[in-house]
C-alpha cells in the first residue's frame, strides 16, 4: 500500500479520542490512553437546518441541541416499535399491519430521530417513507426469494469475509445499522444491537487477507462501520493497513445520510491518517440531500477522501430520470 511519511503506527500515535462514545465490551483489542482531551464542542457535528429545528420543536421539544447532534443520543433514541412512531407518523392500515408483526423473527425497524424528520407525516408513499417503515408486502415471500439473494455464504472463506472477485474482498465489520433499509440485501446478518462477537472473526479475516497477496481492495460494510466507535474503527484501519500488497481501502456506508451527526471533527481527523481511504455512501433520493448531510460530505471530502454514490434502484422511490439525475 502507498503509504504517507506522517502516517505513524496506531498504538504510537498521540490520539484525540471521541468523548461522547458508546462503552465498549470488556474484550477489547487494543489499548488508546489518549493525550489530548478537546472539548466535547470541538468534537460535535454542529450544523441544524431550519427545517431540523422546525421538528425538533413540533416532535422532541425538551431535546437540547447538544443532544441532538450527540450520534451516541440519536442511536439511543431510535424509532423501533409501532408504539414509537405512531407519536410521529399517521400510520397507514398497511404499515400498522407490518409493524404489528414485528418481532424476534422479523427484519428489525429502526430509524434514527434525524432521518424521522424526512419522514412526510401523511404521505405513505413519500419516498423516504416507503424506504424505512415497513409494509404488509414484507411478509410476502416468494418461492425463488433467498435469505442470501446475493450468495454471499458461499464465497466465505472465513466468517465475515466475503471473496468473489480475484483481487478483492468484502470486509463485514459488524451487523449494527442506526437505521434499517427495508430494501436491505443482508437482513439475515443485521441485528438490534453492536454484537462483540462480530468482532472476533476479525483476526482470522486479516490473516486471510495477508495469506493471499493477490487481494488488492478492501470493502469494509456490515451492517454498517462508521456506527463503530472511533477507536475501534481505527483499529480495524490501521490493521489493514499494515498489509503491504493492499492498495485500497473503501467504506461503505449510510451514515452521511441517515446520521450526519456521527461524522464529527475527530473521526474526520482518524480516517484522514490512512489514505488511501475511499467513502461509497448509499444515498437513496434526494429528500436526503439536507444541510447536515452536505456538511457531512464536506468535512470527509476536505480530509481527501474521496466520496462515491451507492443507490438502489426502488421502484417508486427514486425509478426515475430526474430523482437519479
Amino acid at each position: 500500500m502507498r503509504k504517507s511519511n506522517t502516517v505513524t503506527t496506531f498504538a504510537g500515535r498521540e490520539k484525540q479520542m471521541e468523548q461522547d462514545e458508546p462503552p465498549l465490551s470488556s474484550g477489547v483489542i487494543y489499548d488508546i490512553t489518549p493525550k489530548i482531551k478537546p472539548s466535547k464542542k470541538q468534537n460535535t457535528f454542529n450544523v441544524m437546518s431550519p427545517s431540523t429545528r422546525a421538528f425538533i420543536a413540533r416532535a422532541y421539544p425538551n431535546v437540547t441541541d447538544e443532544q441532538w447532534n450527540d450520534w451516541t443520543w440519536q442511536i439511543k433514541n431510535r424509532v423501533r416499535t409501532r408504539e414509537d412512531i405512531e407519536k410521529f407518523v399517521n400510520l397507514s392500515n398497511n404499515e400498522l399491519a407490518a409493524l404489528s408483526k414485528m418481532g424476534c423473527h422479523a427484519f428489525p425497524f429502526a430509524i434514527t430521530p434525524y432521518y424521522l424528520s424526512l419522514i412526510s407525516v401523511d404521505d405513505e408513499k413519500s419516498p423516504v417513507r416507503l424506504s424505512v417503515v415497513p409494509t404488509a408486502e414484507e411478509y410476502e415471500v416468494a418461492e425463488d426469494e433467498a435469505e442470501d439473494p446475493l450468495g454471499e455464504e458461499d464465497s466465505s472463506p472465513v466468517h465475515g469475509l466475503v471473496h468473489r472477485y480475484p483481487n478483492r474482498v468484502l470486509f463485514l465489520a459488524t451487523d449494527f445499522c442506526s437505521t434499517c433499509c427495508r430494501y436491505c440485501t443482508r437482513s439475515r446478518l443485521v441485528a438490534g444491537v453492536h454484537r462483540e462477537n462480530k468482532r472476533s472473526h476479525w483476526e482470522a479475516a486479516f490473516e486471510y487477507i495477508e495469506n493471499h497477496p493477490e487481494i488488492e481492495d478492501v470493502l469494509i460494510s456490515g451492517g454498517d462501520p462508521l456506527t463503530l466507535p472511533t477507536q475501534t474503527l481505527e483499529y480495524l484501519l490501521s490493521r489493514l493497513h499494515k498489509i503491504e500488497h493492499l492498495k485500497y481501502i473503501r467504506i461503505g456506508t449510510k451514515v452521511p445520510a441517515v446520521l450526519p451527526q456521527r461524522i464529527t471533527p475527530s473521526l474526520v481527523r482518524m480516517l484522514k491518517q490512512y489514505h488511501p481511504l475511499f467513502i461509497s455512501i448509499h444515498f437513496t433520493h434526494t429528500d436526503e440531500l439536507t444541510p447536515e448531510t452536505k456538511e457531512a460530505c464536506r468535512m470527509l471530502s476536505d480530509a481527501g477522501i474521496p466520496l462515491g454514490s451507492q443507490t438502489v434502484l426502488l421502484k417508486g422511490i427514486n425509478d426515475n430520470v430526474d430523482t437519479m439525475r
